[in-house]
This record gives structure tokens, sequence and C-alpha cells, in this order.
């Protein structure tokens, strides 16, 4: 009788599992991919799927999913979705689709806003078999130069240049020869980048299991018998690097992505991931940035989903019962209500939970507890710098440059972020240099005998708070002149490297954490949204921190779920998903993976 049971029951919980697992539509296939088309360059046929703007007679019938926001990970989900049979709807409150990967062209200069460069786009790897799925096929990439980063590290006669290349094995020999004497430091930084890089996602599927499930996995202990990945993404980055050696030159290499936190307050699972995701090459969408979401929502549109511009969501609708059930459109001066099942957010918990639910519901214990998880991220200033002159003649090239003015990553932090909103401008501890007319080689094309340079730095938005009230574009000669300040600045160190564009320089625009918050949407101008701080990987927060709210069909997708970056971004929105479908999506690329494998081995036979 016994064993009836137990047969009985071990049936029932193999066909539940196999029924979550793959008993819903699966949003990705082989047969779905097509030949990309010719690249459309009509800037108007473009603007027809980059800019529509909003209406209630453009809003499809019977909607399952409303997403906020067009950044990478909301049009992830959206895509996913739509390909799940799901009929979505996209509302961007900028006047063009995106996020951090829109582009604009101002005085015949194109500009990329957040994306600089992506990494494991190599054929067959998970990111890009993502990408064409949600993109049926359409995006290419090119390769970059092997020797993909440089970093400066000092002043004048005591500055020193170190390389680092892409490549499973030249990556580590490269550095190797550039420090012969740290030789052990360097083989166990390249081991917890492989462990970091092998498990990483046990970090995700602490985000899918039941959350009882994965606390009691962590505080019992067996998750990190099973894996040292935990305990890795609880690490502080300065400390594990203090084991493995003393010289801060390789310290720095260890964790010069800078992303608004210094090493003192990082995880070292985030700085080993961020190394190793350009391991096998670096990569550029050809075509620019806009190519992302001009094909994501291409494929949006073709399963009768849509992605509307100038549509700011003013308030999530939540019935009294506690579950979300549309938003409130501003449309002029009134409000418009646009009503679905599901709701998903990608502008950030901060916005999210602060601005968007009703004043009874924010105050809600349960929602300022989640809130408590995360801090609010360092905001971001760019300086868009536009030359007379094609990147040959200037000595442009599609390498990055990191320039770091010491080799106390630590102390030049604090220190910069502790300074007054007068001694700031003058004191940049350190910036990044790319120029994305270098890395598309289809920039020639487009604006030819033009060049351009995007230079990144990490700002407090405190230093720019008080003109937060005015307009953009409008804010007033002491604005400008303050950012000009950062600019100029940031500028003349530029010109250190690549000395030619000072003479040819005939265009530069700047953003500061305004512009990222009017444009963007991005809470305190932080591009990289929440703070990527050691607290927020502490595996007991990751678990917490998932896609599900709590209120009832609202979901978080973006930056905020797991990581930063467009990587980050885009496991955002594949995480939420799973969870929107009920179905681990992962598995269904996994076993992509495997068929795309077996092809080429075909192929190659």
């Amino acid at each position: 009788m016994w064993l009836l049971v137990l047969l009985a029951w071990s049936a029932v919980w193999i066909g539940a599992t196999y029924w979550y697992l793959f008993g819903k539509r699966n949003p990705f296939s082989l047969e779905s991919l097509r030949p990309p088309a010719p690249r459309e360059f009509d800037q108007k046929k473009r603007d027809k799927v980059l800019k529509q703007g909003f209406s209630l007679d453009k809003v499809p019938q019977n909607l399952d999913v409303i997403v906020i926001g067009s950044g990478l990970g909301g049009l992830t989900a959206a895509a996913t979705l739509a390909k799940a049979g799901k009929k979505v709807l996209v509302l961007e409150q900028h006047s063009q689709a995106g996020g951090c990967c829109h582009t604009y062209i101002d005085k015949g200069f194109e500009f990329d806003v957040g994306l600089h460069y992506i990494g494991q786009l190599h054929e067959n790897g998970l990111l890009r078999i993502a990408f064409d799925q949600i993109s049926e096929g359409q995006l290419e990439f090119q390769k970059l130069r092997q020797h993909f980063d440089t970093l400066r590290i000092g002043l004048g006669e005591d500055m020193r240049e170190y390389t680092i290349l892409s490549g499973k094995t030249e990556m580590k020999e490269h550095l190797l020869k550039q420090f012969p004497d740290d030789t052990e430091a360097i083989e166990k930084f390249f081991h917890i980048m492989k462990i970091s890089a092998r498990r990483a996602d046990c970090l995700a599927m602490l985000k899918l299991m039941p959350q009882w499930l994965s606390l009691f996995l962590l505080k019992s202990g067996i998750a990190d018998l099973l894996t040292p990945v935990f305990r890795l993404s609880g690490t502080c980055a300065t400390d594990l690097m203090n084991t493995l050696t003393q010289n801060k030159d390789l310290q720095i290499i260890f964790a010069y992505f800078f992303y608004g936190v210094p090493p003192n307050d990082s995880s070292i699972l985030i700085n080993a991931l961020l190394l190793h995701h350009y391991k096998r090459g670096a990569y550029f969408p050809k075509g620019g940035a806009s190519e992302i979401p001009f094909h994501i929502i291409r494929t949006i549109q073709k399963y009768g989903g849509k992605c509307l511009v100038r549509a700011p969501v003013s308030q999530i609708l939540v019935t009294e019962q506690g579950s979300a059930y549309g938003v409130k459109v501003r449309k002029g001066t009134e409000e418009v209500e646009v009503r679905a099942p599901v709701v998903i957010s990608n502008c950030g918990v901060f916005t999210t939970f602060q601005t968007l639910l009703p004043p009874e519901i924010k105050v809600r214990p349960d929602i300022q507890e989640r809130l408590n998880l995360m801090k609010h991220g360092r905001g971001s200033f760019l300086v868009f710098s536009g030359f007379d002159g094609t990147d040959e003649e200037l000595g442009l090239t599609s390498t990055n440059f990191w320039l770091f003015k010491d080799n106390d990553m630590d102390k030049s932090m604090d220190d910069f972020f502790a300074l007054s909103k007068e001694d700031a401008p003058d004191n940049i501890p350190m910036m990044m240099i790319t120029t994305p007319s270098s890395k598309d080689p289809e920039a020639k094309i487009r604006h030819p005998g033009k060049a351009c340079m995007t230079i990144l730095a990490m700002v407090k938005y405190e230093w720019f708070e008080e003109w937060k009230d005015t307009t953009a574009r409008k804010r007033g000669a002491e604005y400008h002149n303050y950012k000009m300040r950062f600019a100029n600045n940031l500028f003349d160190w530029a010109c250190t490297v690549f000395p030619k564009i000072k003479d040819r320089l005939v265009f530069q625009e700047v953003a500061t954490p305004l512009t990222n918050s009017h444009y963007l949407g991005a809470q305190r101008g932080a591009m990289y949204s929440s703070e990527h701080n050691l607290d927020r990987f502490r595996s007991e927060v990751v678990a917490r921190n998932r896609c599900s709210t709590p209120i009832k069909n609202l979901y978080i997708s973006g930056q905020d779920v797991f990581s930063c970056g467009i990587a980050g971004a885009l496991h955002g929105g594949l995480l939420c998903s799973s969870v929107v479908l009920g179905r681990i999506i992962y598995i269904d690329l996994f076993l992509l993976k495997k068929r795309l494998k077996r092809r080429k081995a075909r192929e190659m036979a």
C-alpha cells in the first residue's frame, strides 16, 4: 500500500515538475531566426519604430502585459513574453525608445549614450543566443581589436601603461608578462574568475526558486557546500585582493571597471565577472547601439505588441486587494488609464516603489523592507565630443582608455566623493574614454569624415541637486559654467592620450546626473541604477531581491534585478520573463545552445 502511495506521489511530483519546466509555450526556437536584413539607414523609417508616439488608439486590444520603460531589461522581457504569446505594450517616457541603448544625432555626429562595448557574444554563447532570439537573428556585432582596453595609472613621468587583451589564454598570459613578480596572484584571480563565471547561474537560481527554499539552503550552509560562489558574492574585493598581492597597480587591473563603488565596498565576484565578460572578445553592434532597440521592438510588433514613446507613467494602478491591474499615463494635461493583468517596471526599484505606487501602498512595511535592500547609485557624467576628421587622422581606435591619477582606487574614490561641490570639478580621479566611431565599421558610411568620443566619469548627484527643478537645456548660466568645469578638465586629460583631438573639436555636449534623470528616467542620474555595493550581493539579499514584488502581478526587470550593464539588464529581463511565464526560460536557452553546438559540429564534419 505504502509503495503504491509513494509511486503515485513520485509520479505526481515528476509530472508537476515537467509541466512547470516544459508544459508552457517555449518562446525560443531556431525556426524564428532569419538571415540579417540589409541595414536600414533611412532615419524616417527608423523613427517609425523608435519614436512612435503614445495615443490610446495605438494601444493593442486585450493586453496581457504592460512594461514601463524601454531600456534593454524592459525590451528583453517584452520580446520574450511576446514570443510566448502575450500581447505586450511598452511605455517609454522619453521621445525615443532604447534607454541606455539609444543613440542621438546632433550636428552630424552620432553618440551612443550608454553602450560602450559588450562581451560574451562569441558564436553559440548564451548571451549571443539570447540577443539572436529577441531580435530574431537581425542583430550583427563587430568583434573589436584583441587589445580592447588600456589602463594608464599616474600622471606625467610617473605614468604607467598596461594593456588588456581578450582571448581564452591570451588575457592571462599577457598580464603575466606585464606583472612577472605576481604570477601566483594572477593565477589565483583567474581561478576566481573561472568559478564566478561557471557558477553565476546559481545566484540566478536563488531568484527563481521559492524564497523560503533559497533562504533555507543559504542559512543551513547547504548552498556553501555545493559551490563557493555564494561566499565570493559577499566577499569584499579589497580584502581579497590584499591577500593576493600588495601591488596596487595590479589591484587596479583586478577592479578597474568602475561603476560608482570603490573596491572596499564592492563584491569580488562582480569585479571578476566584469573582467571575465571580455575574455572571449569585446563586441559592438554594427549600425550603432540603437540597432538593439530597433530590432527588438520589431520583434514585439511582429507578435502584436507595441512600443510607444512620450508616454510617461504617473502611477501604477493597484486594487483594494493589493494587485496591480494597469497604469496611468500622462497625455498632455490629462491622465489616461491603460489596463493589463501584469505590469512590469523597468525603471528601477526606487522609482517604482517611491514614485509610481499609490501613496497608501508605498508606505507599507513590506515595500519599505524591499527598498531597504538597496541604496541609491552614483550619478554619471558624460562628455560627448565630435571632431572634424577621421579616426585614422586623429589616432583613434576601438581600444578604450581607463585613466587613474593614482593606484589607490579606494582612497581616490572615497576622497573624491567627500569633496565639496566647489572642489570636485578640479579633482576628478579617474575616467574612461571610448570612441564609438572607431568601433562601428558602418559609422564611416553614416557620418563620413567625422569622429566622435565619449568620456565617462562618476560624480555625486548632490553636486548638481540645486538645479533639479529647472528645465532641461534651460538650467541657466551658473549650471552651464559648473558642468563645463568638469567637462574641460576631462577633455584636457583626454588630450594627453590623443593630442590631435584638441584642434579638431567642433562639437561638444555634456550630460550630468540631471540629464540622465530627464532623458533616461535614471533615479538621481544613476545610469547603473541602484548601488552595486557589497551588501547588495550578499547571498541572502540576492535571494530576497527578485523580480516579484509585494504587489501581486507587479514585477521588476533590468539592472536592479541582477547586475549592472548591458548583460546585467538583459539577464534582468530574462529572469523577469521566467517568473511571469512560470517557466525557467534559461533551460530553453541552454537546450537551444546544445542544438546549435550539435549543428555546428555537423557542419564542421
